[in-house]
C-alpha cells in the first residue's frame, strides 16, 4: 500500500503543474457530473490515480479544483472547433444537420452539469457572437438562396437546438436531428427545394425547381426555416 502511494507521488512529481492540473480536472469532471459538489478528495485521488496531497499541491483546495473543472467543462472553444471542422462544400442539409447536432449536444451537456452544481458557477468567457460567425462561414456558399443572412440563421439554428434539448418543454415529445434539420430547411408547410435536397441515390424523388418551389409556397419555401428556427 505504501509503495503504491510512493509510486503515485513519483508520477505526479514527474509532471509539470499544468499537465498535472489538466489530468486531475479530466478525472474530476465525471465525478462532478455524478456527485455534484459533494465529491470528496478521496474520490478524486482514486479516479486520478494520485495521492490526496497532490490535489492540494496542484489547486490549493477542493473548491478551486471544482471551479477549474466547471470552467473547463463549460469552455465553448471545443464546440467552436467542432463547428469549424464542418466543410462548407458539403450539401446544405448535411451542414445544417451537423450544426444542430453539435449545438444540441452542447446545450444538453451544459444542462447536465447545471443540474448537479446549481445556478452558481464561475464566469466563463463566452464571446457569444463567435459561434454565429463560424456558422455564417459554413453557410456562405448558399447565402444567395437563403431567406435570411447566414449569421442570422446561426441564431435560428441555435434556437431550435436549445428548445429541443429540453424535452420537458414539449411534454416529453422528442425530435430527432433529422426532423430538426427538416424544420430548419423546409418549415412545416414548405416544399423541398432542389438546392437543399439534391437528387442522390438515397433520395430518388424528383427535384423541384427553384421557381416552382417559390411560386407554390411563397410563405415558406423549402429553404424557409419557419419562424421556430434558431
Amino acid at each position: 500500500m505504501e509503495s503504491a502511494e510512493k509510486e503515485r507521488t513519483r508520477r505526479a512529481q514527474a509532471m509539470s503543474i499544468e499537465d498535472r492540473q489538466a489530468m486531475i480536472i479530466d478525472a474530476v469532471i465525471p465525478l462532478l457530473l455524478e456527485h455534484g459538489r459533494s465529491l470528496t478528495s478521496k474520490q478524486i485521488a482514486e479516479a486520478a490515480g494520485i495521492a490526496e496531497g497532490t490535489i492540494f499541491r496542484a489547486f490549493g483546495d477542493k473548491e478551486t479544483l471544482v471551479r477549474a473543472a466547471i470552467e473547463t467543462y463549460l469552455d465553448p472553444e471545443p464546440l467552436r472547433e467542432a463547428l469549424r471542422s464542418i466543410d462548407p462544400v458539403l450539401p446544405l442539409q448535411h451542414k445544417v444537420r451537423a450544426i444542430i447536432y453539435l449545438l444540441r449536444e452542447r446545450f444538453e451537456s451544459v444542462m447536465r452539469i447545471m443540474a448537479v452544481i446549481g445556478p452558481e458557477r464561475p464566469p466563463v468567457k463566452q464571446e457569444r457572437q463567435e459561434f454565429a460567425k463560424i456558422i455564417a462561414r459554413i453557410l456562405e456558399p448558399e447565402a444567395e438562396q437563403l431567406n435570411w443572412p447566414p449569421d442570422r440563421i446561426a441564431y435560428i439554428l441555435r434556437l431550435i437546438s436549445f428548445a429541443s434539448a429540453f424535452p420537458a418543454l414539449n411534454e416529453g415529445v422528442e425530435f430527432g436531428i433529422d426532423e430538426l434539420a427538416d424544420i430548419a430547411l423546409i418549415g412545416v408547410a414548405g416544399k423541398p427545394f432542389v438546392v437543399f435536397t439534391p437528387r442522390t441515390a438515397e433520395s430518388p424523388e424528383s427535384p423541384t425547381s427553384a421557381a416552382s418551389a417559390a411560386s407554390t409556397s411563397p410563405a415558406a419555401p423549402a429553404a424557409t426555416p419557419a419562424p421556430t428556427a434558431l
